[in-house]
């Protein structure tokens, strides 16, 4: 299409990626969510008012948080919108900006041409509007649809005609979903079903919090209880870890539920990622199993 593309192979800064946008004049910016995360934590480092000329800005990976979609819009003048993909797939679901369509702050959008994805319930079928579910690929509906399986037959990914990503999302009974995370990221506890990226995103609307990832913990009553391992900006550091603790827990409670919030809370210098900025649940969830019961 004549538009020359630029990739970063270094180490994530706030300060290198503001300069390679400036030397290269990048107008759209693709990056993970931990990043504009790690943007927005680190404000400073663009001075007031700066245009750095973005057009357009997207997402992909993780779940972006509406703090994070309106400090973008506010800072860089310009949207970012999510889309969905995997490695084996490629980008199964956008948002077709261009297009006329309900825009959802923060969702994955709807299914790329080619493609229809759809969301299961346990038993494979599809879930109505406003469940959760599996995301899925209705293969025989999907003739862009490419991937036959794995090479070493590692695993089957395919049930009853669909596609299974091992992947969450809530259907808007629409057309479009809004990422929730992996499946074996789900906490059980008590009987209730919580998303981890919800209790982030509610925790990243404390002015105090860069960053967090949460995880279950396996406890004898409840099965698991939620923890969240927390990285506080380095100008917000509290009067007390405990009263930032007692913050953070009755944010939750207020934004989403009282079984959803965190019961435990370990705060952390950094989170563990990929190279691409994923934070590796995987990681924090092996650490919570391996520490004493509280």
């Amino acid at each position: 299409m004549g538009h020359a593309t630029h990739f970063n192979p270094g180490a994530f800064t706030p300060e290198s990626t503001y300069d390679m946008i400036r030397k290269y004049k990048i107008t759209n910016l693709a990056a993970a969510p931990t990043a504009y995360r790690l943007l927005k934590a680190n404000d400073h480092v663009l001075p007031a008012g700066e245009n750095l000329g973005l057009r357009v800005a997207s997402s992909a990976g993780e779940p972006l948080n509406p703090e994070v979609v309106s400090w973008i819009k506010n800072r860089h003048y310009c949207p970012v919108t999510d889309h969905y993909g995997q490695t084996e797939t490629g980008m199964t679901c956008c948002n077709f900006n261009a297009l006329e369509h309900p825009e959802r702050q923060g969702s994955m959008g709807y299914s790329s041409p080619g493609h229809r994805v759809v969301a299961l319930n346990e038993k494979n079928e599809e879930v109505g509007e406003g469940e959760v579910g599996q995301i899925a690929v209705d293969v025989k509906a999907s003739p862009l649809f490419h991937f036959d399986g794995y090479t070493w037959g590692e695993k089957d990914p395919f049930v009853n005609g669909y596609y299974l990503t091992g992947d969450m999302a809530i259907c808007h009974g629409d057309g479009s979903y809004s990422f929730s995370g992996r499946d074996d990221d789900i906490i059980s506890t008590a009987g209730y079903r919580v998303g981890p990226a919800d209790v982030e995103s509610t925790l990243l609307e404390h002015a105090a919090v860069a960053e967090s990832g949460v995880v279950a913990k396996p406890d004898e009553k409840r099965g698991s209880i939620i923890k969240a391992y927390v990285v506080i900006k380095g100008d917000q550091q509290p009067a007390s870890d405990q009263a930032l603790r007692e913050e953070l827990q009755e944010l939750v409670r207020r934004r989403l539920s009282t079984h959803a919030f965190p019961r435990e809370i370990e705060f952390v210098e950094e989170l563990p990622k990929t190279p691409s900025g994923k934070i590796q649940r995987f990681v924090l969830r092996n650490r919570a199993q391996e520490e004493p019961a509280s």
